[in-house]
């Protein structure tokens, strides 16, 4: 890309998408669309014909999406199937349509089979099982990889797909109904701090054990693949490394500064047992990530909550 390329961050107001444009403007990146879902609804086909027709996008990093943690993915099921079906195949088609130069697709770690043998490598896909949980917003992302393979293989698209490990960082969602892990985490321990409460209940049995990325190092990322990558198959981005819930859950009770005790609630699902990906494609083209998980955490901390209690 130069640094004048009409580039669309969709999802720019998300925390994959914000990071994105971040990223792309402290790189010189100075001709960015970016446009809210109330100004240009992804779900509606004819919105988003409207849209390329008028903007005319050279270069699209596709981070729009609905998201949520455990509870919001298994509550509203059909949600998470349609509406990001709809996003996906209204993106990828109208930039087939309008001759984008290139999209780079994002979509998640829960594309694998929930027992796929660790660590998860690209070549696992649709070898077993999802997960029950999240299986509905598994299969539309399945289906967005599908949709930029086959428009690559039948019409010569450059359109690539990049899957995230579990991410957190700014703009990050804190609603304990439909956050993930982290983000609820930290507002757990710390509304227990603020509060003098003696205990925060902590989801499962704290066995399961996961792997994190900091959404600027996933950022960096994907503008490494925009310049340097078109292939038919997608990469993993990940850390490489992995902690149980239960590691993480006393790092971010350190973290905030919490002295009580942590309660696990093994009444709550565990979801997968545990999910690390490998890296080892996106390493060996040059890429590794930066931020460790206590400094990332210890970021997010201090800019979203620290100051309520300096205050």
């Amino acid at each position: 890309m130069e640094k004048s390329s009409k580039i669309y961050v969709a999802g720019h107001r998300g925390m994959v998408g914000s990071a994105i444009v971040r990223k792309l403007q402290c790189e010189g990146y100075n001709n960015l669309i970016l446009r809210s879902s109330l100004e240009v609804d992804l779900r509606n086909q004819s919105h988003v014909e409207q849209f390329f027709g008028s903007e005319k996008p050279e270069y699209i990093f596709l981070a729009a999406a609905k998201v949520g943690g455990i509870l919001a993915n298994n509550t509203y099921r059909a949600d998470f199937l349609y509406e990001n079906l709809m996003i996906e195949s209204n993106m990828i088609h109208q930039s087939y349509v309008h001759k984008v130069k290139k999209l780079l697709f994002l979509g998640s770690s829960c594309i694998y089979p929930k027992l796929a043998l660790q660590p998860l490598k690209e070549e696992y896909l649709l070898s077993g099982f999802l997960e029950e949980t999240n299986e509905p917003y598994a299969i539309a992302k399945i289906a967005g990889i599908k949709l930029c393979e086959n428009y690559r293989r039948q019409y010569g698209c450059d359109f690539i797909s990049a899957m995230p490990t579990n991410l957190y960082g700014p703009n990050d969602n804190y609603d304990l109904n439909n956050s993930h892990v982290i983000p609820a985490l930290i507002r757990k321990f710390h509304e227990a701090k603020i509060n003098n409460a003696g205990v925060v209940e902590v989801w499962g049995s704290g066995t399961p054990l996961r792997e994190f990325l900091y959404v600027d190092d996933l950022a960096d990322a994907c503008l490494f693949l925009m310049n340097s990558y078109s292939d038919v198959h997608f990469v993993n981005v990940g850390s490489g490394e992995e902690l149980s819930i239960k590691d993480l859950a006393f790092l971010v009770k350190n973290v905030v500064g919490f002295n009580g005790k942590i309660v696990f609630d093994k009444s709550k699902p565990d979801g997968t047992p545990r999910k690390l990906m490998s890296n080892e494609k996106l390493f060996k083209l040059g890429w590794k990530n930066s931020i460790s998980l206590k400094e990332g955490i210890k970021m997010v901390y201090n800019d979203t909550f620290k100051k309520e209690v300096v205050s």
